[in-house]
């Protein structure tokens, strides 16, 4: 079956079918605010569990979605939960065009993002030791493997998937399945629906074309994969079919997040409302003359 037929085929799935089809792979909530809640809370619980039993938390985590964030910093300084035995690794950052990680105080830094929305906000007795808290870099992206290794390997990555299937921002590209930490060029569609979201007016001109990223290595070598797909732009209904292919797709580097679907232990939460069938469900293109 072409990946055409495939799409055409999962889309015209019944929220039902989908369910039954994909299992125990599949979990589908209300609404975007009890996806963010659960995200929170996975992460949360997952933390306290380990600091009761005297264990690292080692965890891989996205900045995209983001919305568990402001949730994730209410329970951990309500419920007292200690960061310093974490070791948090961030899935990418973007570049400028040097392939130079942009400054935190730069409008599209994922950790200046996550310094105004997370830590700034976490009390200081709780708070992760800076050295614990990784974010890709030209500087540290060549020892990331190595580091991931020497910490005992990943308890569980967190994250979400794009319009194209990537995982952090491993684009559609040959062999993706087995990437390794590197610098890496995004493609027009992560582009183009970044730029939406980023609240900086459509400029697609100046949006950056190059990022440091995590591999498929390194987030297929975690213990559990956890990610979240969401329509989360209102109106725009884009995550229905990469939320198909991520649980059902046909493992191939055209959507790299299908790769997920032999790993032992993956779970993709979506909303009620990312499950249904799209308005339409295009037939194959006409052939030409």
């Amino acid at each position: 079956m072409s990946r055409n037929e495939e799409a055409r085929k999962l889309l015209g799935m019944s929220v039902d079918e989908l369910k039954q089809k994909a299992g125990a792979r599949l979990m589908i909530l209300e609404n975007l605010d009890k996806l963010h809640e659960h995200f929170a809370r996975a992460i949360a619980d997952e933390i306290k569990a380990n600091n009761e039993s005297g264990k690292q938390t080692k965890l891989i985590l996205p900045v995209g979605p983001t919305g568990q964030y402001p949730i994730l910093k209410e329970i951990i300084n309500k419920e007292r939960i200690s960061l310093k035995n974490c070791c948090f690794f961030y899935m990418d950052e973007n570049c400028d065009d040097s392939g130079k990680a942009v400054s935190p105080d730069y409008p599209l830094s994922f950790r200046g993002e996550m310094d105004h929305m997370f830590f700034s906000h976490i009390d200081k007795e709780l708070m992760i030791p800076e050295e614990q808290l990784i974010f890709p870099s030209e500087k540290n992206v060549h020892t990331l493997k190595d580091r991931i290794g020497k910490a005992g390997g990943i308890d569980t990555c967190y994250g979400g998937i794009g319009i194209h299937g990537h995982v952090a921002f491993n684009e559609p590209e040959p062999n993706i399945k087995y990437s390794d930490p590197r610098l890496v060029y995004l493609n027009q569609y992560t582009i183009t629906i970044n730029a939406i979201r980023s609240e900086i007016g459509g400029d697609l001109i100046n949006f950056p074309r190059k990022a440091v990223t995590l591999g498929m290595n390194q987030i297929r070598g975690a213990k559990r994969v956890r990610l979240y797909c969401r329509n989360d732009i209102p109106g725009i209904d884009w995550a229905n079919l990469v939320l198909r292919l991520a649980v059902l797709g046909e493992p191939g580097d055209d959507y790299p997040v299908t790769y997920l679907t032999e790993h032992p232990d993956y779970v993709v939460v979506t909303t009620a409302e990312t499950a249904v069938s799209p308005k339409y469900v295009l037939p194959l293109p006409y052939e030409t003359a």
